[in-house]
């Protein structure tokens, strides 16, 4: 769950004095669309996207003259004066909750790690957080399976449910409990490692519980 894990650790960084063009040399050739800006230490001083370095050079609607004045002196403008500054950070002992509801917040894409002298340690980005999540739930396992369980309020049906799958010697990997919302009954998801799932879903229907699947109603 800690963010230490998941990050890219020492990621390429720029100085507020280089220019536009740098960093967009730099991202054209890297397949990473952000870069931590940082003083002569290492300490944070602002985020440059390829979103910005879009934003700097000239609109495709100014005639052709125009545009080459203006994108020569935006290939050579410092990145000081557009990098963002109000930057959202992480530590490492952050958790994985903690980017999530900062991404969700901030609709940013990457989020900088810092140490406790704000130095840049490292980057997370919001396909890293995808692929954490994967491997957090299991998703992609050779002979994973997801079962949906409605949930009947049984506070011992948790350990009911590992029971009936160790008698079955399958192997359970996760195990989640989701309280009901507007739109979904209460859950139970069992992540489990079987190539013979129809034959889980029975053992468990037969305890007397229900599999749930959803349909489309008319």
């Amino acid at each position: 769950m800690f963010i230490h894990y998941h990050m890219t650790p020492t990621p390429t960084t720029m100085h507020p004095e280089q220019t536009v063009a740098e960093a967009i040399a730099i991202l054209e050739h890297y397949p990473f669309r952000h870069l931590p800006v940082v003083d002569d230490e290492g300490v944070l001083q602002g985020m440059i996207s390829d979103r910005d370095l879009r934003s700097a050079r000239p609109s495709n609607v100014a005639s052709s003259s125009q545009r080459e004045i203006v994108e020569s002196k935006v290939m050579q403008t410092g990145l000081a004066q557009i990098m963002s500054t109000n930057c959202r950070t992480l530590s490492a002992m952050a958790t994985l909750d903690d980017a999530l509801f900062l991404f969700e917040a901030n609709a940013i894409g990457a989020l900088p790690v810092l140490d406790d002298e704000r130095r840049v340690i490292g980057i997370f980005t919001n396909g890293d957080l995808l692929k954490a999540y994967k491997n957090l739930f299991g998703v992609g396992e050779r002979g994973a399976a997801l079962i949906s369980i409605v949930d009947d309020d049984d506070p011992r049906i948790m350990s009911k449910l590992i029971c009936i799958l160790e008698e079955k010697n399958v192997h359970c990997t996760r195990l989640l409990r989701k309280a009901a919302t507007r739109r979904t009954r209460a859950m139970i998801y069992l992540r489990v490692n079987t190539y013979n799932i129809r034959a889980v879903q029975k053992a468990v229907e037969a305890a007397g519980y229900e599999i749930h699947v959803p349909y489309a109603t008319r």
